[in-house]
């Protein structure tokens, strides 16, 4: 597999399995209109993640965008852990929605510059659906944090908890340093700083503190290590797939 092959992938892989997670909580949410918010976000993460796939298949050759979203193993998915943390409940999900929203605004919004003329249409068309996102999140991070005594505490303990895996959102190898030099990957510094700026701008408001803590781990999803959760997110993603492997929608 080429550098831009896993790039890309990495892209996908991302949007799949948030996608997925946030389709675990259809019929949960706190009130109508809100479990439908969190539907319409999962299938739109799921529609970027069809369009890499599709990408990336074209660029193999040999494999479809099926077999790139349900047939592989563990190891061979490249998204950050973040994505795949479990819906402990509303506030976590919540948190780790603006977490990964902040990110993805600043990095599609770099990636629409790509010289990969595939990836740089497809970061425009989703970073409309990414912007309404982002601002769907940090109403929430408003609601939660400057709310109730109670919502304070949720929230401040979800992001304190998840905190631990916004590193990986920022850390770079050699896949993206070959990319940036192509002209078609983004500059992961550049966003961080961004990332940062919006992130203390929204918790000041929200009356939220930034946890302090060290570098997570060195051993990250995007290079295929996963937490003890990605197993389970996998058998329910992949159960009909192997179950009926010659099936036809």
């Amino acid at each position: 597999m080429n550098h831009l092959q896993k790039y890309s992938l990495r892209i996908a892989d991302n949007s799949w399995i948030l996608g997925n997670r946030l389709g675990e909580y259809s019929s949960k949410g706190p009130f109508l209109e809100e479990d439908l918010a969190i539907t319409n976000v999962g299938l739109d993460h799921i529609g970027l993640a069809e369009g890499v796939y599709k990408y990336v298949a074209d660029l193999d050759g040999t494999k479809s965008a099926d077999d790139f979203a349900f047939r592989r193993a563990e190891h061979e998915y490249y998204n950050i852990q973040l994505v795949e943390y479990p819906n402990e409940d509303f506030a976590y999900i919540m948190a780790r929605q603006f977490l990964f929203d902040v990110y993805q605004f600043f990095f599609l919004e770099a990636l629409t510059e790509s010289k990969d003329e595939t990836l740089a249409a497809l970061a425009q068309k989703s970073l409309k659906e990414v912007t309404y996102h982002l601002r769907r999140s940090t109403q929430w991070m408003y609601r939660l944090g400057d709310g109730t005594e109670v919502s304070h505490i949720k929230i401040q303990a979800a992001i304190n908890h998840l905190w631990m895996y916004k590193d990986e959102l920022f850390f770079m190898d050699e896949t993206d340093e070959e990319m940036i030099k192509a002209g078609v990957g983004v500059d992961l510094n550049a966003v961080q700083e961004k990332w940062n700026e919006r992130i203390q701008e929204v918790f000041t408001k929200a009356t939220l503190t930034l946890p302090e803590m060290p570098v997570y781990s060195l051993e990250y999803g995007k290079n295929g290590h996963h937490t003890d959760h990605m197993g389970y997110i996998l058998l329910d993603i992949q159960y009909l797939n192997n179950k009926y492997p010659d099936a036809k929608w």
